[in-house]
């Protein structure tokens, strides 16, 4: 169990707190807005009035002490800057930082933040990517250039091994995983001698240039 501090109570903030402390985390919910405060208060562990653009506030909260703040505050970006900058001022050792722009990242960046998060933009990209290859059930950036994605195995695939279809010689991709229907259950680093069956799904890690190549061979 990890304890966590989640500034700002929007959208993203408040479905990342009740998610983490469905998951069995202590998780503290600040936001200056009683409502929403009043709304989260019997889902998460703590809820707490408190403007986080206020340094005292926060220290006196005992912040500290989180594995991680993140910062979910709103549009108005100079908050979510002074919100980051007193975490560590305050001595958090670990921040993450919603960005809503390019520019406003970097400024997170630089203050210190130890990650900035574009939601929208991966969202975005995610989407894209799944609209793009209509087989392509997940998309997940893993390092610069990669990706790890989960597809439902094209057609010309059933019946085949790992091995006859070769994928790490013949495009440099790896599977990791296959996501079987019958049974239900994630087969982890398959043999080479699995046999794919219809209704598997392929997790696989590979350069985003290879992935797009697979598609292009297997659009379906």
């Amino acid at each position: 169990m990890k304890q966590f501090a989640i500034i700002g109570l929007g959208s993203f903030g408040f479905y990342l707190a009740t998610r983490l402390y469905q998951k069995g985390h202590e998780v503290i919910a600040i936001d200056k807005d009683a409502s929403l405060i009043q709304e989260i208060r019997d889902q998460v562990t703590q809820a707490i009035i408190a403007d986080a653009t206020d340094a005292k506030a926060l220290e006196a909260i005992g912040l500290r002490a989180m594995d991680a703040a993140i910062v979910c505050m709103g549009s108005i970006l100079s908050e979510s800057i002074l919100a980051t900058l007193n975490l560590k001022e305050i001595g958090c050792k670990v921040v993450y930082a919603k960005a809503h722009s390019e520019s406003h990242g970097r400024i997170l960046e630089k203050i210190g933040a130890t990650e900035v998060l574009f939601p929208e933009k991966d969202q975005a990209i995610q989407l894209a990517e799944r609209l793009h290859t209509p087989n392509m059930l997940d998309f997940l950036p893993f390092a610069e250039d990669h990706a790890i994605v989960q597809l439902t195995i094209p057609k010309p695939f059933v019946g085949k091994s790992l091995k006859d279809i070769n994928l790490i010689n013949r495009f440099g991709i790896q599977v990791v995983a296959v996501q079987e229907v019958l049974p239900d259950r994630l087969n982890m680093i398959p043999k080479a001698d699995y046999v794919l069956k219809k209704g598997d799904n392929l997790i696989i890690l590979g350069p985003n240039r290879s992935i797009e190549k697979l598609r292009k061979n297997y659009p379906e």
